[in-house]
């Protein structure tokens, strides 16, 4: 799924390429909005707010648009775009520019004023204006979960996701399974800290990366690398489920730097991703 720092930079390329400028195209594929048309509206800017994507206009309306996990928006020359393929849920075009939304997990259109009622519940946006690392803090304590369940709840801070989940908690040595309410403060501000650093460095870089390399299979520690020896300890690096019933996550670490198996870990022998 993409995570915050990719939702960023989309959203940023869609700025750039559609503020200030009239749609000369408006196709949106999805129930109860197909009918929409805002040809001629310009775009007042585009931004981001967690891992969800606002396209405000200058009507009043706001197309609110989330990646899930295998979404993008595919941004070309207007000159150069071919027609949309099956998985595309959106067209938007100016007389330059064209953005194909493929594979979009959400699309809606409401209020510009009302967007509150698709980001109001999240917590402060780690790339974002309001980033606020003190009641990033206060919202994890209050989670009453583990601290690798609580990262990835958007309610505590936003644009966190298994990748950064699993390369802060192994950077800053601390078991995902861990309750936060046995956490100092100073453990939970360094986790947020972590985070923040992490996607911050990230957004302006097409390939993520912890280890400071960009390389296939080098640029994380835990993320991906089950089956494979650890960078830092040579112990095997796993991969367990995390979270509430229901909405589990996939969780990377190093049961040696991190403190030992996860409790829905059974401990047997893991393969490298895609190996047979």
């Amino acid at each position: 799924m993409p995570e915050g720092d990719t939702v960023w930079r989309t959203a940023r390329r869609l700025h750039e390429a559609f503020t200030g400028e009239p749609l000369t195209v408006c196709d949106l594929r999805w129930p109860g909005l197909s009918t929409l048309d805002f040809r001629g509206v310009v775009t007042t800017e585009v931004v981001s707010r967690g891992k969800h994507i606002l396209h405000r206009l200058g009507s009043g309306w706001t197309i609110h648009s989330h990646l899930r996990m295998d979404g993008s928006w595919r941004i070309l020359r207007t000159s150069q775009a071919r027609p949309p393929g099956n998985t595309v849920r959106a067209v938007l075009a100016t007389a330059a520019w064209t953005a194909h939304g493929v594979r979009l997990g959400m699309l809606d259109v409401l209020a510009t004023s009302d967007e509150s009622s698709v980001v109001g519940h999240l917590g402060p946006d780690l790339l974002g204006p309001d980033w606020d690392p003190t009641e990033a803090v206060r919202r994890l304590r209050g989670s009453g979960t583990s601290i690798g369940a609580a990262l990835l709840d958007q309610r505590n801070l936003a644009g966190l996701g298994t990748l950064w989940c699993a390369e802060t908690l192994f950077l800053q040595r601390l078991h995902p399974w861990h309750p936060v309410a046995e956490l100092t403060d100073d453990q939970l501000a360094g986790v947020v800290a972590r985070a923040h650093r992490l996607l911050s460095v990230s957004k302006d870089h097409a390939i993520p990366s912890s280890t400071g390399l960009r390389r296939d299979g080098a640029n994380t520690y835990a993320h991906g690398r089950s089956g494979l020896p650890c960078r830092r300890c040579g112990t095997t690096v796993r991969v367990a489920m995390i979270g509430p019933p229901t909405r589990e996550r996939t969780m990377f670490y190093c049961p040696a730097c991190q403190g030992g198996l996860g409790p829905t870990d059974d401990g047997r022998p893991q393969r490298p991703l895609g190996a047979r």
